[in-house]
């Protein structure tokens, strides 16, 4: 699937993906719901709705890294590899969207890995690193910690490891702390409980989110979809309500 970082599996993946939330998007002429994830455009059918229903996702709750409100009307579930390029700018996106929308919850967004080891080697042991940041600090400094590592990294394994503690001496960690919570990999378990919640749920690649509305599967978004489009789906769905 173009746009998004594709892993082998034994599921069978999606052609496309809907996103029947979003109906109009300014300027682009489509008056229809949108799909995601090979670049293609549609019309959104009954048999999305069924595919809709049919993702598994855990439920969000207060134990997710979330920023916004956990009852916001909408709430973006991203499944993310912090090694991905495509994870790269799409949280760029998303930190410029959560900018916008953050306040009045109206949209929040709950970040869970999903790194690929067969792509990315360096992945999992970056997601720990969040990890030690949220022991360390909670919430605040996972998210600091996070948008650090995003931001200095070239993507695709480019990442020296020896920045990992910097980065924690850099959002104001403890670092002895941190290197101790990262050598004993005591965070693998975290990890990798998000990345099996993100295949039962059906993720195959990264990024990829999944969207609630009022608490129930509305769709997802494939790749790394432009702010315009993923700005155009949310205010479609504020102006619905």
């Amino acid at each position: 699937m173009e746009g998004e970082n594709n892993i082998p599996t034994t599921q069978t993946p999606a052609n496309t993906w809907a996103l029947p939330f979003a109906i109009i998007v300014a300027g682009l002429a489509i008056a229809a719901a949108v799909y995601f994830g090979d670049g293609k455009q549609g019309i959104a059918t009954a048999s999305q709705d069924e595919q809709n229903k049919a993702i598994d996702i855990d439920p969000v709750t207060a134990t997710d890294h979330i920023v916004g409100n956990l009852n916001a009307k909408i709430v973006i579930v991203e499944y993310s590899d912090t090694e991905c390029p495509y994870c790269k700018v799409f949280h760029e996106t998303m930190n410029r969207i959560m900018s916008e929308y953050s306040s009045g919850g109206k949209v929040a967004w709950v970040y869970r890995h999903f790194p690929i080891a067969s792509n990315h080697a360096k992945a999992q042991k970056e997601s720990e690193a969040t990890e030690c940041a949220n022991k360390l600090g909670g919430n605040t400094k996972f998210w600091e910690y996070l948008n650090r590592m995003m931001e200095i990294t070239p993507a695709n394994d480019g990442l020296d490891v020896a920045e990992l503690p910097k980065i924690a001496a850099t959002v104001g960690l403890d670092v002895a702390a941190f290197n101790e919570c990262l050598s004993s990999g005591e965070m693998k378990s975290v990890v990798d409980a998000q990345a099996a919640s993100g295949a039962k749920a059906g993720v195959n690649g990264t990024p990829h989110s999944i969207v609630l509305v009022d608490g129930k599967v509305a769709g997802t978004i494939g790749g790394a979809q432009q702010y315009e489009i993923v700005k155009a789906s949310i205010e479609k769905t504020l102006q619905s309500k």
